[in-house]
């Protein structure tokens, strides 16, 4: 009955995007739980692979990612004559003007909720203490991310009927809620697997306490769009939490995060696991950007600002990468790609569809036509292409990484916790150091903290966040020249969630 009510719940929430009428079978996919009476009629092995899997929802081009870097100053998602408009959705994201029925920001929301609902089947069934344990952690980093986003979040008490409606937590009830969860399991999950970051562990959930810590000001804060007050005893809790992260340093090399074989990274606490064959959407990375004639072959979408672009010094590593092997396949090397582009092997200049030469400008704009609509905007490629599985990559997703745990720590020190700025100045130098720059090279200032997280980060999930909570958000920049209102710091609730009488939309929308 369990697979059935939620094949039935999924097909409701496709028929609800299209205006059908519905009950509280929609519901279902969309808040807690429900349990069937003694559990056995669950596979809770099955739901527990399925919570997992759902992390590779990240990885895709749209959805949480998009919610997270286009919302931000470097990602754009311009129109291309008659290509990738799809209602404006792209455009919406990086100019602050989507609303309610944006599709992205509905089907971010179903994903999380979905899986959400996956971990409460684990939980609250006949399960292993282990499984338990897994979806509990799983549950609370979906969470974070609901609560992230859309500040409220649903939930069913343990034993609820399916045919009542979730109730809601506030956004300060949500974090209270998941800051509980991880603090109380914590020290059952089992240490990080050295070769695969892809299981619960110690190390993740001290990671996301120390987010949930930093970000504790903002998600409690009467007015979403601030002011922040920063607490002096949460900023500690940030740093106790980092320092507890035992299983992990610095990679020796910053792109050794994104290679095919980036599972071996000591750097990565914790990863959606890609094997060959399932590691499709992550390719996203790497195609979402590059042009037809590139290798391997891109959809021509996705650019960066020159603006966030030229904040990055020449000689920073995390700018670009390239190896003999690199430009042998490839032709360029990876990261930022400006300029012209070559065919494998490095020197044969490659051309646009139309014959021009495939030059890579810094200019762009939200429409582009004309000579320059294949090569308006700076490209990327954050994953090194799987030179033998391009279809199918086994690049592992990273969802957390040792370099924002000490940036975390450094932020916080800044902000009121122990040992201020010399900690900060500690941390920034390694970075900086590992990144090819010399030591001191960002100051140990929130502004340089700032900057820092933004070329250490790039497009890894985190962007929307610290411009929140740097209070930089709703600021004008490249592509976006006027403030946003203060609303679109918070996503709408989708407009379908709404029929729960216990849904409250979000101010402004």
């Amino acid at each position: 009955m369990k697979r059935i009510n939620i094949i039935k719940s999924i097909f409701f929430m496709g028929t609800i995007a299209f205006g059908v009428s519905c009950t509280n079978l929609d519901e279902e996919v969309l808040d807690g739980f429900v349990t069937s009476g003694d559990g056995q009629n669950v596979n809770t092995g099955a739901f527990l692979q399925s919570a997992y899997e759902g992390l590779r929802g990240f990885q895709d081009q749209d959805k949480m990612f998009t919610l997270q870097e286009m919302s931000g100053d470097g990602l754009v998602g311009p129109t291309r004559g008659g290509d990738w408009d799809d209602n404006a959705k792209w455009r919406q994201f990086h100019v602050h003007t989507w609303g309610p029925d944006n599709v992205e920001v509905r089907n971010a929301w179903n994903a999380l909720l979905t899986n959400v609902y996956n971990c409460n089947l684990v939980i609250y069934n006949q399960s292993t203490d282990s499984q338990k344990i897994q979806a509990r952690f799983l549950r609370a980093f979906y969470y974070y991310n609901v609560i992230d986003f859309f500040g409220q979040a649903p939930y069913r008490e343990e034993g609820s009927a399916i045919t009542d409606d979730p109730k809601y937590w506030t956004r300060k009830e949500g974090t209270a809620f998941v800051i509980s969860e991880l603090e109380a399991i914590i020290g059952q999950l089992p240490a990080r697997n050295p070769i695969d970051a892809s299981i619960a562990n110690k190390d993740a959930a001290h990671l996301l306490l120390a987010k949930l810590y930093l970000n504790k000001a903002v998600f409690n804060a009467d007015n979403a769009a601030g002011p922040y007050t920063f607490d002096a005893a949460d900023m500690n809790k940030v740093i106790s939490n980092v320092d507890a992260i035992t299983s992990s340093g610095l990679a020796t090399e910053y792109w050794d995060n994104f290679a095919p074989t980036n599972n071996t990274s000591n750097e990565i606490i914790f990863s959606s696991k890609n094997v060959l064959g399932s590691g499709g959407g992550i390719q996203s990375r790497w195609r979402m950007g590059m042009h037809y004639n590139q290798t391997p072959d891109g959809w021509n979408g996705f650019a960066t600002v020159a603006e966030y672009y030229n904040r990055f010094d020449a000689a920073d590593d995390r700018r670009q990468h390239s190896s003999p092997s690199i430009i042998e396949f490839y032709g360029n090397p990876i990261g930022f790609q400006y300029g012209q582009m070559y065919k494998p092997g490095g020197v044969t200049p490659l051309q646009d569809r139309k014959g021009n030469p495939l030059f890579y400008t810094k200019e762009l704009t939200m429409i582009t036509s004309g000579a320059t609509l294949e090569t308006a905007g700076i490209r990327t490629q954050k994953y090194e292409p799987d030179h033998d599985n391009l279809g199918n990559p086994e690049n592992d997703y990273v969802l957390m990484r040792y370099s924002d745990a000490l940036l975390m720590k450094a932020e916080a020190a800044l902000r009121g916790g122990t040992g201020g700025a010399a900690v900060a100045k500690t941390i920034l130098d390694e970075i900086d150091v590992r990144a090819k720059l010399a030591a001191g090279s960002t100051p140990a200032t929130l502004d340089g903290i700032y900057l820092e997280r933004g070329k250490e980060l790039w497009y890894e999930g985190w962007r929307r966040n610290d411009m929140i909570r740097f209070e930089k958000f709703l600021e004008p920049r490249e592509l976006k020249p006027i403030a946003s209102d203060p609303k679109y710091v918070l996503y709408p609730i989708p407009a379908d969630a709404l029929f729960n009488k216990n849904a409250k939309q979000n101010p402004g929308y």
